[in-house]
């Protein structure tokens, strides 16, 4: 049917209640199940007004969006009513609908005693649709409704300007993570650290997280390891007429998994995270009152100062003066007398830079490196909060970015820049201290030192860094780690299943590239011909690599020198075929393992 106009829709859509209802799953990450449900609205299928967005928007023109909403919660509770009720049910609430006065609109215990339902089974979630107008009158309704049995949610922190006010003033049950900062998770550092820092302050309050908008395994795998409690979207379940009750099987195999995730692992994240507090030295700061003379004795009397911060008596900083500055002006004719009584504000650089005490180091470099070159000289001011905690210098910022550097290069391979024998170890020891099993492979090439006597070492480093970059870009950069022992050996650790499947992928490569870093005349021949010691000729093919793998049961091995061992005995094995091989080891378990392994396939290529 169609209306000579919107607002006719709108009234005609309340008066005939013609709304649907729709539920979206709730799940609890760590018990991998469903424990609550979001109530949705839509409105009339194949009508401009079918999306909430459209509906609720042509409600709000004609001054009918507490009327539209009232009918939505009527619907839902209908549905809900006619359920068991073991779920939670998360439904919507704009602050105006909470706080209205008119009693035929207002929402509380009647609505839902239509329904047969009680406020036990409610979640109240407040969204930012309208302005707060009135924050006291709002947090007093809402202790109103936590007396009567409603649970309390916010929903989309982080999207709207008050997230943080409501949250401190509400102290709700839950909040809702916006899903703006759950898309492409794993691939934004930012991101991470914003729901990292979400997650402290929730168990700090005793709030439960929800993550919004979880459309992929990636997006589920980081926020299952920033031990959010929930989690909400298409990939758990999409909003449906009906309530869904289970799991599908691959959303329980990937809740079901414990990884560890080599965003935290593998790239230095002590380094990453250490801020600029630790680099923090304290200065006596000016007041306003202090005069420009004043300051330029000052700087006499210490000649180690580079500038001096100002402060108001509330320890908030308002700029920061320069020796250099403050020198030459007083050097120029007539400054002093003209200048010398007036504040030390006259002249201080009011954009001086002015940084957080938890800002990591890294972050701030990157910001210096592309702002003024002042700052490298003249420092920057350290805060909590609005209050002055002290000075940070260029030359202290340096120091600690090449600390960091030599302390991430001590451990890597200098050739292929991947991790050696220290992060390895602690990998795999990490990986058996949370008892996670894991396969480990140890890659040898083969026929590599006749390769590198016949063309010399720099052709050789060619080779290896060839198959760094090989192995680094065949595996899941977020799951799997690939590390080099030296030489011509590497290591990967695999937690992702199709790991067989990449191994045969990389030989395949390796087999096909391989010829290219010989000369024409030995591709030729198949290979190079090369005499020993006592004159004698031998020829050897194309190299190969032989991976030796080993499923790493934790029941099986105590310590990463037990794995190490194992790898290289499969290493060992694989050898012995003539060719790109991949040896399988099966090692003798308790009765566990050997159950989970009982059926894996022991391949040769």
């Amino acid at each position: 049917m169609t209306y000579d106009s919107p607002q006719l829709e709108v009234e005609a859509i309340l008066a005939q209640k013609n709304l649907l209802p729709l539920f979206q799953p709730i799940v609890d990450i760590k018990h991998a199940r469903i424990v609550a449900h979001e109530a949705l609205i839509r409105g009339p299928v194949e009508s401009k007004l079918h999306s909430p967005i459209a509906l609720f928007n042509a409600a709000s023109l004609f001054g009918l969006n507490l009327e539209m909403e009232y009918a939505a919660r009527e619907a839902i509770f209908n549905e809900y009513g006619r359920t068991d009720q073991s779920h939670l049910l998360f439904v919507n609430f704009s602050p105006d609908c909470l706080l209205v006065s008119n009693s035929h609109l207002s929402f509380g215990l009647a609505q839902l005693a239509r329904s047969g339902l009680q406020a036990s089974n409610i979640v109240i979630e407040i969204t930012e649709s309208s302005t707060i107008r009135d924050y006291a009158a709002l947090k007093e309704a809402v202790i109103r409704f936590k007396a009567q049995g409603f649970k309390i949610a916010l929903d989309d922190l982080g999207e709207g300007t008050s997230g943080l006010r409501l949250w401190s003033e509400l102290s709700p049950d839950y909040v809702k993570i916006d899903k703006h900062f759950i898309a492409n998770i794993h691939h934004d550092p930012i991101k991470m650290e914003f729901v990292r820092g979400i997650q402290k302050i929730a168990l700090e309050s005793n709030t439960l997280t929800i993550a919004e908008g979880v459309e992929t395994k990636e997006e589920l795998a980081v926020i299952k390891d920033l031990k959010v409690d929930f989690a909400q979207g298409f990939l758990l379940g999409r909003p449906f007429p009906k309530f869904q009750h289970i799991l599908t099987e691959e959303v329980n195999m990937l809740l079901s998994k414990n990884l560890v995730r080599l965003f935290a692992d593998q790239h230095n994240a002590s380094a990453k995270q250490a801020t600029v507090i630790g680099m923090t030295s304290y200065q006596i700061a000016a007041f306003p009152e202090m005069t420009n003379e004043e300051v330029y004795h000052w700087f006499n009397r210490e000649n180690t100062l580079n500038s001096i911060p100002v402060v108001n008596h509330k320890g908030k900083p308002l700029g920061l003066i320069s020796r250099y500055d403050t020198i030459d002006r007083f050097a120029r004719r007539y400054q002093k007398e003209l200048h010398g009584k007036k504040s030390c504000t006259t002249f201080m650089d009011i954009n001086c830079l002015i940084v957080q005490k938890d800002m990591t180091i890294l972050a701030l470099s990157e910001m210096i490196l592309e702002a003024d070159p002042k700052y490298l000289l003249n420092g920057f001011i350290i805060v909590d909060g609005e209050r002055y905690v002290g000075m940070g210098s260029g030359h202290a910022l340096l120091r600690e970015v090449t600390t960091m550097q030599i302390h991430a290069a001590r451990y890597a391979n200098p050739l292929t820049l991947l991790p050696g024998n220290v992060p390895i170890n602690a990998h795999i020891d990490k990986l058996l201290e949370r008892r996670i099993p894991f396969v480990a492979c140890y890659c040898d090439l083969d026929h590599f030192k006749p390769f590198n006597d016949a063309y010399g070492y720099r052709r050789g480093d060619e080779v290896i860094q060839f198959v760094g970059r090989l192995l680094s870009s065949m595996v899941n950069s977020d799951l799997d780690f690939v590390g080099h022992i030296g030489g011509d050996d590497f290591v990967l650790i695999f937690q992702t299943e199709r790991w067989e499947a990449v191994c045969h992928d990389i030989l395949d490569t390796v087999a096909k590239v391989m010829p290219d870093f010989y000369d024409l005349k030995d591709v030729q021949l198949g290979g190079i011909r090369i005499e020993d010691r006592l004159g004698n000729e031998h020829f050897y093919p194309f190299g190969s690599l032989s991976i030796g793998a080993v499923r790493a049961h934790p029941e099986a091995f105590a310590s990463h020198h037990e794995v190490a061992g194992a790898m290289s005995n499969a290493k060992k094995q694989a050898k012995k075929t003539i060719g790109n091989s991949l040896f399988i080891e099966r090692r003798k378990l308790s009765a566990m393992a050997q159950t989970l392994d009982m059926n894996a396939p022991v391949t040769i290529k």
